[in-house]
């Protein structure tokens, strides 16, 4: 077979070929320098044997060399052809892995999100490890964490101040939420209280203190559950001072006004002078989630649910 250059390929000005192959024809050759037989290549391929053996030429008319050594028996590559099997699927890997990252720019998301977080949800490890999925997952989505105070949480959804947000349910309602933890709950008692020296307590021990209060009937039904109101015995709570964020509810203990109910990271999240946490045996376990709402059209959202799932499903 005449591989001289002048009768095989149209060279441009510089000597280099003006044709360059296929990837497909790359892919073609592998195929066959596994099998060493165009009946099965072609087989494998879904080809006719003809319509193989035309591309394998077509292949070799553009590099201008010899692949393989053909017989009515049997077929051989050439030592060009050996010397070009691990380069040729040095190119097809390489155009598989381009693809694969293209597709993968394609499928990310770019915007902004406008996250709130209750308390101190922002620093729990779930939502950082949710923060960090999505950031590799969309590296073009801004992420924008506001602090919630109790108040905020009951209409920032709905007002569209943000859109989405870590909370601890019960939830405000009209709102759908993605289940991310289940935690152990303690009392915030002034430290002073002779019953901190006495923890372990119980809800009975804890019945005759005034419990720090809300600010707006919106939130009752979510801080009578905080609260354990009406207590096991049907005992309803006193509520005493009002307090629309933690650190009012933090003074108002601090002070000898009353006492609260908090998640049990707030040992760490929130000590204060005057405030001491004590572990409680029959309180309720509370719960963490991802709040947003469910006529939300928009996309980093999705992503933010997508990568939430994904962290949930791996831990």
């Amino acid at each position: 077979m005449d591989r001289s250059g002048a009768s095989r390929g149209r060279r441009s000005r510089d000597g280099a070929l003006s044709r360059e192959p296929s990837l497909h024809q790359l892919r073609l050759f592998l195929v066959l320098a596994e099998e060493l037989h165009f009946g099965r290549a072609a087989q494998r391929l879904f080809l006719t044997q003809p319509a193989l053996s035309q591309q394998i030429r077509a292949l070799e008319d553009r590099l201008d060399i010899s692949l393989v050594q053909r017989s009515s028996r049997r077929v051989d590559l050439t030592a060009a052809g050996r010397a070009l099997v691990s380069e040729a699927r040095g190119v097809v890997a390489a155009m598989d892995r381009f693809r694969k990252m293209a597709a993968t720019r394609a499928r990310q998301v770019r915007g902004h999100l406008r996250i709130g977080a209750i308390g101190g949800e922002a620093f729990m490890p779930y939502v950082n490890a949710i923060l960090a999925e999505l950031s590799a997952r969309h590296p073009g989505i801004t992420v924008e964490i506001r602090s919630l105070d109790f108040v905020e949480q009951t209409y920032v959804l709905h007002h569209r101040e943000v859109d989405a947000a870590f909370l601890r349910p019960p939830l405000p309602p009209g709102v759908r939420s993605l289940h991310l933890a289940t935690g152990s709950r303690v009392a915030c008692l002034p430290a002073d209280d002779p019953l901190v020296a006495q923890a372990p307590l119980t809800l009975a021990q804890l019945s005759d203190h005034v419990v720090v209060d809300v600010p707006i009937p919106e939130l009752r039904e979510w801080w009578d559950y905080w609260t354990v109101n009406p207590r096991p015995d049907g005992r309803p709570v006193r509520y005493g001072p009002v307090a629309g964020d933690m650190d009012a509810l933090l003074s108002a203990v601090a002070r000898g006004q009353a006492i609260a109910f908090l998640p049990t990271e707030a040992r760490h999240d929130y000590s204060r002078r005057g405030v001491a946490y004590v572990d409680v045996t029959d309180l309720p376990l509370s719960t963490s989630a991802l709040a947003w709402l469910s006529d939300h059209d928009h996309s980093p959202v999705a992503a933010l649910l997508q990568a939430a799932r994904a962290v949930i499903e791996r831990d």
